[in-house]
Parts: C-alpha cells; structure tokens; sequence
C-alpha cells in the first residue's frame, strides 16, 4: 500500500535529529505545493509548528493545555538560530546575549535578538514571540 505524502513527510520529521524544518528538506517527495499541504496538515496534526515562510519545527503536546510547544526543551531562541543556520544566513549572539554568557550583565535577556549580517527579512514567530534582528553593518 502507497504512503501518503503527509505520512512520508510526519515519518521523515520525526525521525530526524533536526529540530527546524524547511520545505526545500521534503522537494525530492513531491513538488512544492503538495508539500506545503503536507506541511500545513502536520502543523494542523500538530506534530510541527509553523515559524516563518517554509520554516516549520517539532512540535509536542503541552503536558497542561494540550497546545503545541516547541518540541526542543531549549526553546524558541535556540530554534530560531537553528533556523537561522539552515536559511543560510550568517548571525552572531546579540551584545546582550553575549554580556549575559561572560558575567558581565546580570540580566537576562527576555526577548530573543541575533545579530545577522547581510540581508535578511523573513520574520521568524512563534507564539507571541518573535526573533528580533539586530543588523550588523557587511565589514564589520
């Protein structure tokens, strides 16, 4: 018997050591469209949470709303900079961040900042939170 689309792709994420999905992961199963419709059907499902534009990640149930989480412990900001690697894109931690790490702050930063060299303007969310981009000037 033949597997859908949907089961190939839920198996092929599932399997995976990745966190972040793109939908350029799934173009040797079908063409674009049909794998966006697989793709919608496990955010759907559940099983994936939608990040951006043909950006998705492993989602799990939430243990007290039954909602979707993110299924890495880690959270957002480590699965938006894994977006981030995948897309390609080159990012630094944010000063904040950095200050944070070396003792140098006490405070923690609340919202998830990068600091991404180049161009970049897809918007990574996920809840109620979205990445925030900090721009660094391509020389330095």
């Amino acid at each position: 018997m033949k597997r859908s689309l949907r089961d190939r792709v839920a198996t092929r994420s599932a399997r995976s050591q990745r966190d972040v999905f793109l939908t350029r992961d799934f173009a040797d199963l079908s063409d674009e469209d049909q794998i966006i419709r697989a793709l919608r059907a496990l955010v759907t499902q559940r099983s994936l949470v939608r990040l951006g534009k043909g950006v998705y990640a492993k989602a799990r149930a939430s243990r007290i709303s039954g909602r979707p989480v993110l299924a890495n412990a880690a959270g957002f900001q480590l699965v938006a900079q894994e977006a981030l690697t995948r897309l390609g894109v080159k990012w630094q931690a944010s000063d904040a961040q950095r200050a944070y790490a070396e003792d140098r702050s006490a405070q923690i930063p609340v919202n998830p900042v990068v600091k991404v060299v180049g161009r970049f303007a897809r918007k990574l969310r996920y809840g109620n939170s979205e990445l925030l981009i900090e721009r660094q000037p391509i020389g330095g």
